[in-house]
């Protein structure tokens, strides 16, 4: 079951969506702080003013994650790369890219911008407790300088896990930008950062069963218990998110041989422009059972219609609306060349938003790729379980 999100805003453009596993962890940050961390730093206080700082600092420390992402996400745009979306989750957050960066450079200032952010954010914070506690002559800067310090802190903490060269974490992502500089081959590299991610993974997962078990035989306090559980999560995810990681990067290095015609369907049919929507639906659709059509007029490609633009449309005014008035109005990216790429298909695929392209060569209609031709070529070699 696919776990939900919810969108709360925007920012550069780009939708910002929270994970149902955010709220765990903003009530467990809010719960830690409110009743172990700020009583011990700030004694005196109410039990709900502990919980409101509470509250506002775990607030403040997903802004800053999402700051982070902020970064990344406006490098991103500079080259061109489109963002899907921003999610904040249990682990963090991440900016979803619809395509891997052009260049060695794009790639390591894309990594390196949300740790710059997390630092200057850090760097922001201990010049803010600097000011605050040279005017200690205000009893009420007590608790704005214990949040500053906590968020400083915070930051730079984040700017410095994320540094560690262990794929795909933002170390990872620059420590690949380098192997691709000088190896000039993106996948070799994806696979040999993700490699180390692995080992990074392992280790901090290591180092988090150590850190149990001393809690456990008294050898260390028994409040580094929960210390010790994040890090072997965190070790737990690193080391999935990088096998994951190189286990992509081989697919899409295999899929880079495979060309269009290989998997396109060549038997296709068109609809024609002034077919009424009715007419679509029972002589075509259900007909031939396909998702998705060319659309001609005299001969020429002038657009694509799919189920998702004829469910827009009331059944009751099927008869009254014709194809060309619902269709996807012809545009380059709506069609592919038979020799190029599967990878470069399923790129435009998600970019565009589409589950189709319409293969021609040399003016006319040669075939038909979709993405479920392009799954289903995967799953029958393989490459889909490596």
């Amino acid at each position: 079951m696919q776990v939900p999100s919810w969108e709360i805003g925007r920012a550069l453009g780009i939708p910002i969506r929270v994970h149902a596993s955010w709220f765990v962890v903003f009530l467990l940050v809010t719960w830690s702080l409110s009743t172990g961390y700020l009583p011990e730093s700030l004694p005196g206080l109410t039990p709900e003013r502990y919980w409101a700082m509470g509250g506002l600092a775990a607030v403040l420390l997903f802004i800053s994650v999402l700051l982070h992402e902020l970064g990344h996400s406006y490098v991103a745009l500079y080259y061109h790369i489109p963002i899907e979306k921003i999610t904040l989750f249990i682990f963090g957050g991440v900016a979803h890219m619809r395509k891997e960066a052009p260049t060695p450079r794009a790639e390591f200032l894309i990594a390196v911008a949300g740790p710059a952010v997390s630092f200057v954010i850090g760097g922001l914070c201990f010049v803010f407790v600097e000011l605050a506690e040279a005017m200690q002559r205000q009893q009420s800067l007590r608790g704005w300088i214990m949040l500053g310090a906590l968020l400083g802190f915070v930051n730079m903490q984040i700017g410095l896990f994320n540094m560690i060269p262990g794929f795909p974490l933002d170390g990872g992502r620059m420590l690949r930008a380098g192997l691709w500089a000088w190896g000039n081959d993106f996948y070799r590299a994806t696979k040999q950062a993700a490699g180390i991610g692995l080992v990074c993974g392992l280790m901090l997962g290591l180092a988090g069963l150590v850190v149990l078990y001393g809690s456990a035989s008294g050898e260390l306090p028994t409040s580094m218990v929960s210390n010790g559980g994040w890090v072997v999560v965190i070790g737990i995810f690193l080391f999935a998110a990088a096998l994951a990681s190189r286990r992509h990067a081989v697919m899409r290095q295999a899929l880079e041989t495979v060309s269009i015609q290989d998997v396109m369907a060549t038997a296709v049919t068109s609809i024609p422009s002034h077919c009424t929507l009715d007419v679509a639906v029972n002589q075509h659709f259900q007909s031939y059972g396909y998702g998705g059509f060319p659309v001609l007029e005299d001969g020429r490609l002038v657009g694509l219609i799919s189920t998702g633009e004829i469910q827009n449309v009331l059944p009751s005014l099927w008869p009254w609306r014709r194809v060309e008035q619902v269709m996807r109005p012809f545009s380059e990216s709506l069609v592919i060349a038979p020799d190029a790429p599967v990878i470069q298909a399923m790129e435009r695929m998600a970019r565009e938003g589409l589950d189709r392209l319409v293969v021609m060569q040399d003016g006319a209609i040669v075939g038909l790729v979709t993405h479920s031709a392009i799954v289903r070529y995967l799953q029958l070699r393989g490459l889909s379980r490596r």
